[in-house]
């Protein structure tokens, strides 16, 4: 069993375990709870009432938070032609084509995210078993293959993330820093439960979201009433 220190014991001792905290109310508890001496990121898991095993329950997309996850992505794009420079011109960090999949098969994975033009997907698919365990192959479904260079590389930079659920049906998720003020993790917080109930699959049963948890890196769990998270979809 791990053995927690003296600050997290106090700062856990905040948080009634038993208690579903209205949104806001949780957030403000992340904030007071949070004693590393670094800027923590803020984070969501949402389990949802969908079985992952079938394809159409599968829940996953994007989302542009209004303010960022304040981490800077660096991002890799593969392309060709004039798409290089449209690329750069976005602020990719990384563009190029069979010489950055020679560089990743040697082992560099110095970058969070790859976007791929489709017509570079034949090339790209080398790297399947190497950037898929990292969950960061460039996908469709997570508008990451897009001949659009210049709004999705925009978008990434500017704080789009993406969301899908795990094997045990819970969406993992950063929705800011603890430097972040209440208002502006409510306002990520509350886009991102609007875009999980938009893809809510057909077949989900039951209540959608089956609980909500909202901690720092290093800081203890606050659990979120669910139903107040489903109520902010317009």
């Amino acid at each position: 069993m791990m053995k927690r220190g003296k600050a997290y014991k106090e700062a856990a001792s905040k948080v009634d375990k038993h208690m579903l905290y209205e949104p806001l109310e949780a957030i403000e508890l992340v904030k007071q709870t949070s004693t590393a001496k670094f800027d923590e990121t803020v984070e969501m898991h949402i389990k949802l009432s969908v079985d992952p095993r079938h394809a159409e329950q599968q829940v996953r997309g994007t989302v542009s938070l209004p303010h960022g996850t304040g981490k800077t992505r660096r991002v890799l794009v593969f392309a060709k032609g004039e798409k290089i420079k449209e690329a750069e011109d976005a602020g990719a960090d990384y563009v190029g084509g069979e010489d950055l999949v020679e560089k990743i098969q040697g082992g560099w994975f110095d970058f969070e995210v790859a976007v791929a033009t489709p017509d570079m997907m034949s090339v790209v698919g080398k790297l399947g078993k190497l950037l898929g365990p990292r969950g960061i192959m460039p996908n469709p479904k997570a508008g990451t293959v897009t001949f659009d260079l210049e709004r999705t590389v925009s978008e990434l930079k500017a704080g789009r993330i993406e969301y899908r659920t795990d094997r045990y049906a819970i969406v993992h998720v950063p929705i800011g820093k603890v430097s972040f003020t209440e208002e502006q993790l409510k306002e990520n917080l509350d886009v991102l439960a609007d875009a999980l109930v938009k893809a809510k699959p057909a077949a989900a049963k039951g209540q959608y979201m089956k609980s909500a948890t909202i901690c720092s890196t290093m800081g203890p769990g606050v659990k979120i009433n669910p139903i107040a998270l489903m109520t902010v979809s317009r």
